[in-house]
């Protein structure tokens, strides 16, 4: 990654305001809500949210100004030093008073509908120890690398027929996600070893925060899903079949003559998953700009053939 100065557009000298000020302009001009369709800008956001997750913490500022970490935070291994190896942090704890580039977001992030990503931490392992001396990795306690999370929008038709979607990590890295079979909104799928590298023990691994997107046709209630059917005003009178959309394809609905438009018409097993129900509700449609035939016949309406809907 860039020099994370470069990539927030202040100066070594930054206070802390002002890198949090840099950092919240680039997000939410480059959040991956706010741009779905552009890979450039969803890189941006990713290389934001890591430089601001390195100089937010005042540990780490430090260690990169005096070249013992790097960029994304990974040790540089200059030689020995000071009774130790030099570079090499073992769970360097967030400076005090650090905030967090997921504090930024939650602060704007229910405009976008989305979730915010988090700046992953760093963990130890029981299973590996830096040896310096042989320059390999031993049995024994490890940094393991920081865990990458990301938040993926997934359609309805997406979560209803499963299968894999492809969702980018905060490095730029494309992964294939599997979706779990009847996968719910906010549900978080662990993809072992797909985060950070770490030089001294295991990668991180990558955390998807499914996120269902608002369906222009569908309003989900569970699994039950809801729609609207407008029809016109001698359907409802006379009856028709129409066609309705649902998570399978449309089907065909026979409307009775005089259908009752205050209830919604349920199609059993057509909502999400087949677990649960579709309910249709029918909206009479009335021409637009008015008609005086129409107007005519419900003056007659209204003075001859009268009749009551409300209490």
């Amino acid at each position: 990654m860039r020099d994370p100065y470069s990539v927030l557009g202040v100066t070594r000298s930054a206070s802390e305001k002002d890198i949090k000020s840099a950092y919240r302009k680039l997000a939410k001009a480059y959040h991956p809500d706010q741009n779905p369709d552009d890979p450039s800008a969803q890189a941006k956001f990713a290389e934001a949210t890591t430089a601001y997750d390195l100089l937010s913490d005042k540990t780490k500022r430090a260690q990169f100004d005096r070249g013992e970490i790097d960029a994304e935070g990974n040790p540089r291994f200059a030689g020995f030093g000071n009774g130790g190896f030099a570079g090499a942090t073992r769970g360097a704890r967030p400076g005090a008073g650090a905030f967090s580039a997921e504090d930024i977001l939650k602060e704007f992030m229910s405009g976008f509908g989305g979730q915010p990503r988090g700046g992953g931490r760093t963990t130890f392992s029981s299973e590996t120890q830096w040896d310096p001396f042989a320059g390999t990795a031993q049995r024994g306690t490890g940094i393991k690398g920081e865990d990458f999370t990301a938040v993926a929008a997934v359609s309805l038709e997406e979560a209803h027929r499963g299968g894999s979607i492809q969702v980018r990590m905060p490095n730029g890295k494309m992964l294939s996600v599997k979706l779990p079979k009847k996968v719910e909104d906010g549900q978080q799928i662990r993809l072992k070893g797909q985060g950070q590298p770490s030089p001294v023990g295991e990668p991180g691994d990558a955390l998807v925060t499914i996120k269902f997107e608002k369906h222009k046709t569908f309003r989900l209630d569970g699994h039950d899903l809801r729609t609207d059917l407008p029809i016109t005003l001698y359907e409802a009178v006379l009856g028709v079949k129409v066609r309705v959309p649902t998570l399978d394809g449309p089907v065909e609905l026979n409307l009775p003559p005089g259908v009752d438009t205050s209830k919604s018409l349920r199609l059993k097993g057509k909502g999400l998953y087949g677990d649960g129900d579709l309910y249709v509700n029918v909206k009479v449609v009335l021409p637009p700009g008015g008609d005086p035939d129409l107007e005519s016949l419900m003056r007659f309406w209204r003075d001859q053939k009268p009749y009551t809907v409300r209490d």
